[in-house]
């Protein structure tokens, strides 16, 4: 599977952004797809992942409210709503998917993380100022 991300960029604070990730090649109905994000200096940080086919979405509780995950009717496109933007949402994101996943909520807590994904994006800029 390949994950392709875009829409990231630069954004004021308070403002919103949209990225994507669309996935190629052997993509399954039911995945695992997950945002994570890396700040300059810092470790990748778990965003929230998604079970592709239910729908079940788990949030980083630091992030709740604000980031939301949506996907194309055909599921092989996952979107990241932002909004609210902060300095502090400045960071490289990535997109993963991995064919394992479960509709059970801790299980897709640990997953996240556990950084458990088997397949991984580039990653997209996102600036906020």
């Amino acid at each position: 599977v390949q994950l392709v991300e875009s829409g990231g960029g630069s954004a004021q604070a308070g403002g919103s952004l949209r990225p994507s990730c669309e996935a190629y090649d052997n993509y399954r109905e039911t995945m695992c797809m997950a945002w994570f994000r890396q700040a300059p200096g810092k470790g990748r940080e778990g965003v929230a992942v998604t079970h592709t086919s239910s729908r079940t979405t788990y949030y980083a509780d630091n992030l709740k409210g604000r980031f939301t995950v949506d996907q194309e009717d055909a599921a092989y496109t996952v979107y990241l709503q932002m909004a609210s933007l902060k300095p502090e949402d400045t960071a490289m994101y990535y997109c993963a998917a991995d064919a394992s996943c479960s509709t059970n909520e801790l299980k897709l807590a640990a997953k996240l993380s556990k950084r458990d994904f088997r397949y991984w994006g580039q990653g997209t800029q996102v600036t906020v100022s």
